[in-house]
């Protein structure tokens, strides 16, 4: 389990409390317990990420040859005012990038197509075009940056080698630098992010995405003090240079400055005053965090609309995809939260959070085999989670039917799913398994009734056999 999934799991007991206190039994079969399945999705982007995304560091954000920003609907290499795909060469400094090379007619031609696939979702169609791409020219640096993305979105620990080898053709590529730095920061090597990042600090001293990312790893290294001033530090060399106010909010919630956070948000998503306007309204990393907190807050329209906006703006930004589909299925619309959820797992396959709200879906549908199956994927990869066994003891106690077992097996085998997950629960947070295992003990109790009623009465014992009579003298 990646260490972001392991975040969502240390977040799940508080908000399990409120999800499950009120919660009449009659919807024990529905939603009742939804909160309590879905709250380690509470706030690990902002803990875990550099910027909200999966583990490709920095987000979808893919270099468009001769610089511009790519969206979701044109390949053109004009600026979209809609969904943030793309960086250009720009240098967060501010100056004109260095001399690059221009990628081949071939090179380029793969690479759009990788870049359809990929904001489609289709990431085994852009690592092939990618791939291809750097085969073809094996100086298009843009290409092994955005094969790096998609190998990180697949947890593939090959994703750093591309992110290195483009920033080794193009020495003071940010976006590789930045990938790379946050790759290696959030497997724990924080050594060789910092290493990396000091050394383009010496080479790039006007570099304010460099900084930002070096204030990203001191952050997720606890070091908040440190964070705070490259990150300032950062906006002293570029006052427009968006990630590192994003920086700056992020620690201060991790850091459980919530007001502070909030005021960094404002600065960038609504302006401070008529001097200080708005930076980025739609900045989707911003709404997402904005949303994480508005959440804990108990801002549930406000928490929403920032993840709605959040996922409007950048599709593929997982972790608002998948707050927004909690919301959803809290609100018994596992109908509309149900493409929200496929839409994460196109752009991460290997989401855990994604796939048990996918089951959580298909069970609020009926489709207990699917739930069932969505359920045991996420076992195979992490049978230590404590909430994929509550899910599996849910679904067995509560489903009418599932092929291939018998009543009496769902009831066993959801008490011993949930006796599982009371096993691996933290210690000392309440929940309501024990009342479902009440409710699976009765449940057994009625069935071994039903069986006994139904069973053929016993057969009357024969009579003795008469004794044999006396022999005749």
């Amino acid at each position: 389990m990646s260490r972001r999934d392991e975040l969502f799991v240390s977040t799940a007991a508080p908000l399990a409390r409120r999800a499950t206190k009120a919660a009449p039994p009659e919807r024990s079969q529905g939603r009742a317990f939804l909160g309590l399945r879905l709250v380690w999705l509470a706030a690990a982007c902002a803990l875990g990420s550099v910027a909200c995304g999966s583990d490709e560091g920095p987000g979808a954000q893919f270099p468009l040859p001769g610089g511009g920003q790519v969206g979701a609907g044109d390949l053109s290499g004009q600026p979209q005012a809609g969904q943030q795909w793309a960086i250009s060469d720009q240098s967060s400094a501010r100056g004109e990038a260095s001399n690059r090379p221009k990628m081949s007619d071939q090179a380029l031609a793969l690479y759009n197509q990788g870049m359809q696939a990929f904001v489609t979702g289709d990431l085994a169609t852009a690592k092939s075009s990618f791939q291809a791409a750097t085969q073809a020219d094996a100086r298009a640096y843009q290409a092994h940056y955005s094969l790096g993305v998609v190998l990180d979105r697949l947890r593939d620990p090959a994703a750093a080698a591309s992110y290195k080898q483009a920033y080794t053709i193009i020495p003071d590529y940010e976006p590789a630098i930045v990938a790379f730095a946050i790759h290696k920061a959030r497997r724990a090597q924080m050594g060789e992010a910092e290493a990396l990042l000091n050394q383009k600090r010496n080479e790039m001293p006007k570099s304010a995405a460099v900084l930002a990312a070096l204030a990203e790893v001191k952050s997720l290294a606890k070091d908040t003090g440190s964070a705070q001033k490259l990150a300032s530090e950062a906006l002293k060399l570029n006052p427009d240079y968006r990630p590192a106010m994003v920086v700056i909010a992020r620690d201060h919630y991790r850091n459980r400055r919530l007001d502070l956070a909030l005021y960094a948000l404002q600065a960038i998503l609504d302006g401070l005053d008529a001097e200080n306007p708005a930076r980025d309204k739609e900045n989707a990393e911003a709404l997402l965090l904005r949303g994480l907190i508005y959440k804990e807050q108990g801002n549930r329209g406000g928490a929403i609309e920032q993840f709605q906006r959040a996922v409007a703006r950048r599709p593929d930004l997982v972790e608002a995809r998948v707050q927004l589909a909690t919301f959803l299925l809290e609100a018994g619309s596992a109908d509309q939260a149900l493409p929200v959820i496929e839409g994460a797992i196109r752009f991460d396959q290997q989401s855990l959070p994604a796939h048990l709200l996918l089951g959580d879906a298909y069970r609020l549908l009926g489709r207990f085999p699917e739930a069932k199956a969505r359920f045991e994927w996420v076992v195979g990869r992490d049978a230590s989670l404590p909430m994929v066994h509550y899910n599996l003891g849910l679904l067995y106690l509560f489903a009418p039917s599932i092929p291939g077992m018998t009543p009496m097996q769902q009831v066993d085998a959801a008490t011993a799913s949930l006796k599982k997950f009371q096993e691996l629960r933290s210690k000392g947070e309440s929940d309501d398994s024990d009342e479902l295992l009440n409710r699976a003990k009765l449940k057994r109790g009625e069935l071994e009734a039903q069986q006994a009623a139904a069973a053929p009465p016993a057969a009357a014992p024969a009579p003795p056999a008469p004794a044999p009579a006396a022999p005749t003298p």
